[in-house]
């Protein structure tokens, strides 16, 4: 087991004097205070015995009936109660889905790059990582195809095909809805499973929608996965994964040996928060502020970065992806950040080989203060310039 690399920088920039790029964190300004002071007054004072009680380790049925509607408008027809878990965020269904299918040295298709929660939880697991590239329009088809026709060649059957197909974590792209239906398709070929992971997929402040990867999934083989954390608290730990009721069954067992049951109070409130018509009309405060500090960071890279660098322009989520030029060492370059008191987060990280994403960075614009992201990249600005310094002199 390693020590994660971004909680590992956010003890040090929790000091008010650094600014941070670095954790994927919501902005406190998202959180909506009084209406959960609200619902918490009245749960206590009319329901305390059940809610704070232990629960199913299915989770709060309200809360899972309440998923199963919003999984239905976002087209995944066949997603009702029964389909549903709750749990203690998407981290632990990333620990159970890895417990329930992988066995050491199963080949595991990642992107490159890709969500560092689920490389490192499936590390432990001693999952074998295939990386196929992620470019602007999500995970590359042809790389995946030839990817898991290569494996099946030398008689190994990849287990599971990993997608954040919304603003992708690190990247900020969005998969296509052509390659959508292309990864259950390919999924269907070569009997492998595809396990969605979707927290930002309400986050849009640009485009269009695109419907779930499992709302083409006609065969059962698709994992979906979302979270409440970036959309009312992520204190709450309350996520939740929809799948086959076969495979449900699995993580349920999975789980009563993990925590038996998911926060009784955080999932109460969670329901009651969206049964009261809270959610609909939160989402578009939360994206109005995320579409404004996504555009100050787009306006003071534009103005203030060196030529020779270049980052995704996200259409929703919480990231951009820099690319640094190929003489830069990321790793390096933070340590140099750092002195100028200003974070981000090592490309590095992102990868199953840690010799890729030597020169890439991850920019976080959610949770810095308004007033402090062009000051950021003030200072980002003079710490590449000192780091070029230096590699002009050797």
């Amino acid at each position: 087991m390693k020590a994660s690399e971004i909680r590992e920088i956010l003890k040090l920039t929790q000091k008010p004097e650094y600014i941070s790029f670095a954790g994927g964190l919501p902005n406190p300004q998202s959180f909506p205070t009084e209406a959960v002071k609200e619902i918490v007054s009245d749960l206590l004072d009319k329901d305390s015995e059940r809610v704070m009680q232990y629960g199913t380790t299915e989770g709060y049925e309200p809360l899972r009936s309440e998923v199963g509607k919003w999984a239905r408008e976002m087209g995944m027809m066949d997603i009702h109660r029964g389909n549903i878990m709750i749990t203690h965020g998407s981290q632990q269904a990333l620990d159970i889905i890895s417990k329930v299918f992988i066995n050491r040295g199963d080949p595991v298709i990642v992107g490159a790059p890709t969500y560092l929660g689920a490389l490192s939880v499936w590390k432990v697991t001693g999952a074998h990582f295939e990386e196929v590239e992620v470019d602007a329009t999500g995970l590359d088809m042809d790389s995946l195809d030839e990817t898991i026709s290569r494996l099946k060649h030398a008689d190994i059957h990849p287990k599971i095909i990993y997608v954040v197909p919304n603003f992708q974590n690190p990247a900020g792209v969005t998969m296509s809805e052509k390659r959508r239906k292309q990864v259950v398709d390919i999924a269907n070929e070569h009997d492998c499973l595809v396990l969605e992971d979707d927290p930002y997929g309400q986050i849009r402040f640009k485009g269009t929608p695109i419907k779930p990867v499992k709302a083409f999934d006609d065969t059962g083989r698709v994992i979906y996965m979302s979270t409440f954390s970036k959309l009312l608290a992520p204190g709450f730990r309350v996520a939740w994964m929809a799948a086959d009721a076969r495979m449900t069954k699995k993580f349920v067992k999975c789980k009563q040996y993990t925590d038996l049951c998911t926060n009784s109070f955080g999932q109460a409130i969670t329901y009651e928060y969206i049964a009261r018509g809270h959610m609909k009309s939160h989402i578009p405060k939360i994206i109005s502020l995320y579409e404004r500090k996504c555009g100050l960071l787009m306006k003071a890279l534009d103005e203030k970065m060196p030529d020779d660098f270049s980052w995704t322009r996200p259409e929703g989520g919480m990231f951009s992806w820099m690319t640094l030029p190929k003489d830069f060492n990321s790793v390096d370059l933070l340590k140099t950040s750092l002195k100028h008191k200003v974070a981000f987060v090592t490309g590095t990280a992102f990868y199953a080989n840690p010799l890729n994403g030597v020169n890439k960075a991850r920019l976080n614009f959610t949770h810095p203060a308004d007033e402090r992201i062009p000051e950021g990249v003030d200072r980002l600005v003079d710490s590449i310039a000192e780091y070029r310094r230096g590699l002009n002199k050797e």
